[in-house]
């Protein structure tokens, strides 16, 4: 038998990915655009709805409070996200809040001035204004880095191999968010995995109108089949006699949103009082800007790989933190409870639908924007069960870290260098935040606890995120282990053409400005 010839048993590396039915700037029609934009919308509400239902309460505040900082964050998500994919990177990504802001934020909660406030609801107007004064001050951090152009310069140290840990555990890093939560309410969840993925892989060929329905609105049939699934156990009385926790997680009527939320309310700056400002509280939260500039670092290069884009040139990243910094600005002053990073499972969900068109996700901004005025409208969606948005979570977060593994195509895997330096970043990025994580629950503080709470905040914030720690180490590591020699086994041959906006004659068509504003910034 004939020897098979090395192309028959390996593949050329590709600069973009192939498969998909509609790249970054291919539209597909009207309809199918708008039912798609709704999708990303409904993804976007499970860290919309999450992050104030776990904050606001230890605030002080109540269910009509909850209802109003989700409403804000959903605006200022819409906002943000038209900004970005306008006039930042032009990606199709949705701009969400982040989980990163937490460990600041509930420091600033826990703050001795603010947490002996005995009225509940002043107490949670006092933390809300000082959260803002911490978000104002810090998200000048990403506005410099991006705007000057430093992070472009500071990304010239990247290369595809120092790239795959980071962009990895951006997806990877999110797996305490996946089936522990699934867990909480089985009968939910379970079954949202299963026909989420049956619906988007192993159904994907059944078309009508050769569209493949199935596959492209996987996300909206099996979250309205299980939400029915759940809203019928919930009205049968179920979980009549369960445990408060488990009603918590599997009811759907225990999210208190529809009955507490006004009929119209226009989100506007300064809408909870003056911004209070504490240099503690401000360095605090800029451990957690530089965390959500890594994430979403990462998060971009996933995005233009699922939009079938070239990577984004330095000069388009660098300028895309510095929309995310004014995104994080209009978080303070509109007062939303996080900043803003790249919405991850929006990424993922690129990939599930094999469409990576930036205009889909434009119009899931207007839906943010439309329903967060409309707040019962709103509410109605946003009262899903978190459980069926961590089913779906299992899939699309894996998806993004599949595609970090993915750059690997462009560097040499039969380097022993190369190896370790995979290896090492993985698993310190891993197992470094899962050890914060462990102190800091048995404990009820991280392992930064010095008398300087500031000097707390920053270091438990850096490594409590597995890209941030993964970042470190494989950056350090690629430019310092054995690098002089190495450059072709890092990738960087294939890099180096996607470092200018003009090294590649695909960048112009996939990240020019609109309206010829070009003209006025000019790339470099």
């Amino acid at each position: 038998m004939e020897a098979p010839k090395p192309e028959e048993i390996s593949h050329p590396p590709m600069d973009q990915l192939q498969g998909l039915e509609y790249c970054i700037d291919s539209n597909p029609s009207w309809g199918e655009a708008i039912a798609l934009g709704f999708q990303h919308y409904i993804l976007a509400l499970g860290t919309a709805v999450m992050i104030p239902s776990f904050l606001v309460p230890l605030m002080g505040g109540d269910d009509g409070d909850k209802v109003r900082v989700v409403q804000t964050l959903l605006f200022v998500e819409g906002i943000n996200t038209l900004l970005q994919t306008l006039f930042g990177t032009r990606l199709p990504t949705v701009i969400g809040g982040s989980y990163a802001f937490m460990v600041p934020i509930i420091s600033i909660i826990h703050d001795s001035s603010l947490s002996r406030i005995e009225d509940p609801h002043l107490r949670f107007l006092s933390t809300m204004r000082a959260v803002q004064g911490a978000l104002i001050v810090s998200s000048s951090i990403q506005i410099i880095l991006g705007y000057s152009q430093l992070w472009a310069i500071c990304s010239r140290f990247f290369s595809p191999l120092g790239m795959v840990p980071v962009i990895a555990l951006v997806g990877f890093g999110m797996f305490d968010r996946g089936f522990p939560v699934v867990g909480r309410c089985v009968e939910i969840g379970v079954p949202m995995l299963i026909l989420f993925i049956a619906l988007s892989q192993y159904l994907k060929g059944f078309h009508v109108r050769q569209l493949p329905i199935l596959e492209r609105f996987a996300l909206l049939i099996s979250v309205t089949v299980i939400w029915a699934y759940a809203h019928l156990l919930t009205a049968s009385g179920a979980y009549k006699h369960r445990p408060e926790l488990t009603q918590i997680n599997c009811r759907t009527d225990r999210a208190n949103l529809i009955s507490s939320a006004p009929w119209i309310k226009i989100p506007y700056p300064l809408q909870w009082g003056a911004p209070t400002f504490d240099a503690g509280h401000a360095f605090g939260m800029m451990a957690a800007v530089l965390v959500s500039l890594i994430e979403s670092t990462g998060a971009f290069k996933a995005a233009s790989r699922l939009a079938s884009a070239t990577p984004p040139p330095a000069h388009v990243l660098s300028r895309g933190i510095g929309w995310q910094g004014i995104g994080i600005l209009l978080s303070g002053l509109f007062g939303t409870l996080s900043g803003s990073t790249v919405s991850i499972e929006n990424v993922g969900l690129l990939g599930s639908t094999r469409v990576g068109s930036r205009r889909v996700i434009q119009i899931s901004a207007g839906f943010m924007i439309f329903f967060s005025i409309l707040g019962k409208f709103g509410a109605l969606f946003a009262s899903i069960p978190f459980t069926i948005f961590a089913a779906v979570y299992c899939v699309l977060f894996g998806l993004v870290a599949s595609v970090g593994l993915s750059f690997l195509q462009f560097t040499n895997m039969n380097s022993m260098r190369n190896l370790f330096i995979t290896g090492v970043a993985l698993f310190l990025g891993l197992s470094v935040p899962d050890y914060f994580r462990e102190y800091t629950a048995k404990a009820f503080h991280g392992p930064a606890h010095t008398n300087a709470g500031w000097f707390n905040d920053f270091l438990n914030t850096i490594f409590f995120s597995p890209p941030t720690v993964a970042l470190i180490v494989a950056v350090f590591l690629d430019n310092t282990l054995d690098y002089k020699d190495s450059a072709r086994d890092r990738g960087m041959p294939w890099w180096v053409k996607f470092r200018t906006f003009k090294g590649d004659g695909r960048n112009e068509e996939f990240y020019t400005l609109p309206f010829n504003l070009n003209q006025f910034f000019p790339p470099s």
